[in-house]
């Protein structure tokens, strides 16, 4: 199967299956510098290769989880199921620079509209949303391009198990709760407030009820239009969406100096560091390679991007003993002691004290954000425990960061909203017993 590829539009290549574990990739003569289709796959005349289904690219796009199942169900018995068939139906309608098409087919400009306002002030329950999620799931092929990631099978009436739904359109990514993580939507807004005073970020609304989450995107234009590319680090690093938390802070340091020009690093770095502190700060355990990226316009034109996603995980059942999802210095621990001080200094070129300032500069937006975690609390009756649990893990961040132990820095000033806090009901364990059939029968005592 061949498939033309196109950036902003312009045809630029061809992409082939060769087998059914590899495809190649080749630029048309014509393909300029700037038409490049991946920071590791810049213009030339030789192809490139890959031995997998995909390149990295290409699949950095492509729907998960129950989405994936429902464009499967939806064209496989047409066209298969395999990545490069399900590549041959939606290419042409994903949403950023590139797109991909069979070569008698034009590419899609026309996505179905969402009325982000009706979403924000309307009847946003679980069952509704989900409704609102099929429906553009299975017009994808119409011009829009959902994702939606799930852990388990999907609910006919609502979300289920899933934790996190995720529509995306030209101009906004709007994202919903499940009853598995309630009011993720809320915490995730918290959260990209607070990151919002430390560093660039991707601008977020909040539903009346809660509910929904808009997020504005980055790297389109007034109109929506593409203007930035979006690579994220499972495509720079040759993984696949599967793989996200296999690898490590410094594969994605190295990543940077190859793809960020040298005038440009020690920003890029500088804002790294940061995304990382708050990571700590927030209990962010899902900042994994999906959710760190570069955007650009050119390989002379590549800068960290505005960060997104941003999540304090510790909040939910199932979620709270998880560690950070990517490794540092082969750990990963909420407890790094010096080691996470002399990482930043030595592999991000970040001094002591300049780490010391964003620790600071993370502290006071942490304590102006609390302000607006009581607001959404009082607003939000079923937010509540999650709130509480939020500001103690907050609490608990920022205080392990200013520890000695740590940066050493002097005691944190507590504002009143993290004082005379009652605790949250206690969240139930995740843990499982291995090595025991459900077959035996309960223990007992041994008769004398």
């Amino acid at each position: 199967m061949k498939l033309n590829v196109h950036v902003l539009d312009k045809h630029v290549g061809v992409l082939e299956q060769v087998g059914d574990f590899r495809s190649v990739m080749a630029y048309t003569p014509d393909a300029a510098p700037e038409d490049l289709v991946s920071l590791t796959m810049p213009v030339r005349t030789e192809s490139y290769p890959w031995d997998d289904e995909l390149h990295p690219i290409f699949r950095m796009n492509l729907p998960e989880g129950y989405l994936l199942q429902v464009l499967q169900e939806e064209f496989g018995p047409h066209v298969g199921a395999s990545p490069v068939a399900l590549l041959s139906v939606i290419g042409r309608n994903m949403v950023g620079r590139v797109k991909v098409a069979p070569p008698d087919a034009t590419l899609n400009e026309n996505a179905k509209p969402i009325e982000v306002d009706e979403l924000l002030k309307g009847d946003n329950s679980e069952e509704a949303f989900a409704q609102l999620v099929r429906e553009h799931a299975r017009s994808g092929v119409s011009g829009i391009l959902p994702k939606f990631l799930d852990a388990g099978k999907s609910s006919k009436t609502g979300l289920g198990r899933h934790p996190k739904a995720t529509m995306l359109t030209h101009r906004h990514i709007v994202k919903g709760s499940s009853s598995r993580l309630p009011f993720a939507t809320a915490n995730e807004h918290l959260c990209m407030q607070v990151a919002a005073k430390v560093i660039p970020t991707a601008k977020t609304e909040l539903s009346d009820d809660g509910n929904v989450l808009v997020v504005h995107r980055f790297d389109v234009d007034k109109s929506g239009r593409p203007h930035l590319a979006l690579e994220d680090f499972c495509s720079l690093l040759g993984l696949r969406p599967a793989q996200k938390y296999e690898t490590t802070w410094e594969r994605i340091a190295k990543a940077v100096r190859a793809h960020v020009p040298g005038r440009d690093q020690y920003e890029t770095f500088r804002r790294l560091s940061s995304m990382l502190l708050l990571t700590y700060a927030l209990r962010n355990a899902d900042c994994h390679a999906k959710n760190v990226a570069l955007v650009y316009t050119s390989r002379d034109d590549v800068s960290l991007a505005p960060a997104y996603d941003f999540f304090t995980t510790s909040v939910y059942a199932g979620y709270q003993h998880n560690p950070p999802a990517i490794s540092i210095m082969g750990k990963k621990t909420w407890l790094p002691g010096k080691t996470l001080t002399r990482f930043i200094a030595g592999t991000f070129g970040i001094p002591e004290r300049e780490q010391k300032v964003a620790v600071e500069q993370i502290s006071d937006a942490v304590a102006d954000t609390a302000k607006a975690v009581h607001k959404t609390m009082n607003e939000l009756a079923g937010f509540r425990d999650s709130g509480k649990r939020m500001l103690a893990a907050w609490k608990e961040g920022v205080n392990q960061l200013r520890d000695s132990r740590m940066y050493g820095l002097s005691e944190w000033k507590l504002v009143k909203e993290f004082e005379a806090i009652s605790d949250a009901p206690k969240l139930a364990s995740s843990r499982t017993v291995t090595g025991r059939s459900e077959l035996l029968g309960a223990r007992g005592k041994r008769k004398p």
